[in-house]
């Protein structure tokens, strides 16, 4: 017996031929046979589905609910409204560093859908309170330039909803909740829907002509476009403002959890910054590097891997400040040096 939790379209990964592994304490799909590279080029080029189901659900509502968001988490909902979502950042009390970066839908007036990571979901949770709904549902994030011409086949309610735009809406008479949100770069939607309409769902997306991707693929797209992944450029120790995140910060609240370090923090300023390296060749990147300048060592990358659109390796580092855009950089993977120069984020930028 597997000690990981399961999606709710498990048997359809299997019977694709999905190789599983563990992730945030599920097991799911990192690649098909067709393998991770035609996936994250089917991504940019035409249309993608990935079940995120593994990512939390905590359901929050009531007439205290945007009070009580308000004052957890660093940005603002008071920037948005109903039928919106919002990208912000749990932090800890004492040192700031991110506890989890979440999406929150915010479905209706007093109804929100909180996103977290998958292995963080109990610790949001805890500091929010809400009932956990990740196991009524599954999540298909369906994304690439033809995404929602594609979808449109499908579920065209869908296919219209916006940019960080939420809606209601019915599949075949079962009720859905959409947002206009993603974790690739390119456009799209995820669609939560109840455990027994997934699989449906799931087929009539492929039958549309959309490829099925993994986890693998999601990896490599979001290290293209520069979106950070917690445990990697988020996480113990790591800040908003290290992150290169101080947008998703809104100072003119009285108070949100962490604000008395994360101020302290911008007073004195912060030691280092996320920045990317594009290195030489297709030889990948990898985690945990050291960064050297002029031979000596300056950061430590966070993440690495073959970019399948610009063909070379990128990678993720902290480094100081100061460290300058065009920098020539070497990168110790595994004892053997790699040649690489520091370059603006996104990698990859979308237009």
């Amino acid at each position: 017996m597997s000690d990981y939790e399961v999606s709710p379209l498990d048997s359809f990964h299997r019977a694709l031929g999905a190789k599983m592994v563990p992730f945030g304490g599920w097991e799911m799909p990192v690649a098909y046979p067709t393998g991770t590279i035609t996936e994250h080029l089917a991504c940019r080029r035409d249309a993608v589905v990935f079940d995120v189901s593994h990512l939390g659900t905590v359901r929050v509502q009531g007439p205290q609910a945007f009070d009580l968001l308000r004052q957890a988490f660093t940005n603002d909902l008071a920037k948005v409204g109903p039928g919106r979502a919002q990208y912000t950042h749990l932090l800890d009390e004492t040192d700031a560093s991110v506890l989890d970066d979440i999406i929150v839908w915010w479905v209706r007036d007093d109804l929100f859908d909180v996103m977290p990571n998958a292995s963080n979901t109990d610790a949001v949770r805890s500091a929010i309170g809400g009932n956990e709904t990740t196991r009524d549902r599954a999540v298909l994030a369906v994304q690439g330039p033809r995404a929602k011409e594609r979808l449109a086949g499908v579920f065209p309610e869908a296919a219209e909803v916006g940019r960080f735009r939420v809606q209601e809406l019915m599949w075949r008479g079962v009720p859905c909740v959409v947002a206009g949100t993603g974790y690739t770069g390119e456009a799209g939607v995820e669609i939560a829907i109840p455990i027994a309409a997934a699989g449906d769902l799931w087929t009539a997306v492929l039958d549309a002509g959309i490829t099925p991707a993994g986890l693998g693929a999601r990896d490599t797209l979001r290290l293209e476009a520069g979106l950070p992944l917690h445990g990697h450029e988020l996480g113990a120790d790591i800040t908003t403002l290290q992150a290169g995140l101080g947008w998703v910060v809104a100072w003119n609240k009285p108070t949100f959890r962490g604000r008395a370090a994360l101020a302290a923090e911008r007073e004195r300023g912060v030691a280092r910054v996320l920045r990317g390296i594009a290195t030489e060749g297709r030889r990948p990147p990898r985690a945990d590097c050291a960064v050297l300048l002029d031979g000596q060592p300056i950061g430590t990358t966070t993440s690495g891997n073959f970019s399948p659109v610009l063909e070379h390796g990128i990678a993720l580092a902290f480094l100081p400040p100061a460290t300058a855009e065009g920098a020539a950089v070497t990168l110790d993977v595994r004892g053997s040096l790699l040649a690489g120069r520091v370059v603006p984020l996104p990698f990859v930028a979308k237009h």
